[in-house]
């Protein structure tokens, strides 16, 4: 058994052998044969297993020599991320962002912008003289109404024309009420007097008169006529009928035809 199991062995060892050994062996003497057996082993080399166990080194130095170049070509870029330069190439960004990220935005008060002025308010207008009781015969009722009316249209004011007379009755019962402060309050505030004379001659004060309450006949005393700024008539008692001449019948009147 063992010397069946040993021939294949040595069969084979006779394989890797040079086949021209026994060639050689044949045709020469022994002696010969040995030194050319000897001089042909020298001059091919190890046998086809010893030089696949040689080729098999140098692969193994190849593949050996390649993996490390793999590896150092692919240690390289990880070495260049974890390398100083590359940490100092991404610090100042890095660091940057911190910076910004640490640093506060400057907020921008409110309180250095200037305050929004105030709207201004439109004083009110002073009051406007209301005229004592009476009549005046002598006053140009012509030019005291122009006044008057270029009074309205600055201020806004109605025109009030008092037409009447010093002997009248009912007109100082009037005039007793304009003096009264709720009264002279309402006149002050809202309209321009004119007292108008027409119970003497005078002729341009019944054409005022005409002129402002043109429905003529009998006037009963007095005549109370309300005018806007541009001259046109709101009312006219004659036609209407006077008020109360008391402080309620007379400021209810004016508080109606108040601008």
């Amino acid at each position: 058994m063992t010397s069946r199991i040993l021939r294949p062995v040595r069969a084979g060892r006779r394989t890797t052998q040079p086949r021209s050994a026994p060639l050689l062996g044949v045709r020469l003497p022994l002696a010969a044969a040995a030194v050319v057996a000897v001089g042909l082993t020298a001059a091919c080399g190890p046998s086809s297993s010893q030089s696949a166990g040689a080729s098999s080194p140098s692969a193994a130095g190849q593949s050996s020599q390649t993996l490390p170049a793999g590896a150092e070509s692919a240690s390289p870029s990880a070495s260049a991320e974890a390398s100083p330069t590359a940490a100092s190439s991404a610090s100042p960004s890095a660091s940057a962002a911190a910076t910004t990220g640490s640093t506060p935005a400057p907020s921008r008060t409110r309180g250095t912008s200037a305050a929004p002025k105030p709207a201004r308010t439109s004083a009110a207008p002073a009051p406007a003289r209301v005229p004592g009781p009476g009549y005046d015969s002598s006053a140009d009722a012509h030019k005291q109404i122009d006044a008057a009316l270029r009074a309205a249209k600055a201020d806004g004011r109605m025109v009030l024309l008092d037409f009447g007379a010093n002997w009248c009755g009912n007109c100082k019962a009037a005039d007793k009420v304009f003096a009264q402060p709720q009264t002279t309050a309402i006149l002050g505030a809202s309209y321009h007097l004119v007292k108008v004379d027409i119970g003497g001659d005078s002729s341009a004060n019944s054409a005022l008169l005409r002129k402002y309450s043109p429905s003529g006949g009998s006037y009963k005393m007095p005549v109370l006529v309300v005018v806007t700024p541009s001259g046109t008539v709101r009312t006219d008692t004659h036609a209407t009928g006077n008020p109360a001449l008391t402080s309620d019948g007379i400021n209810s009147f004016l508080r109606k035809w108040a601008p």
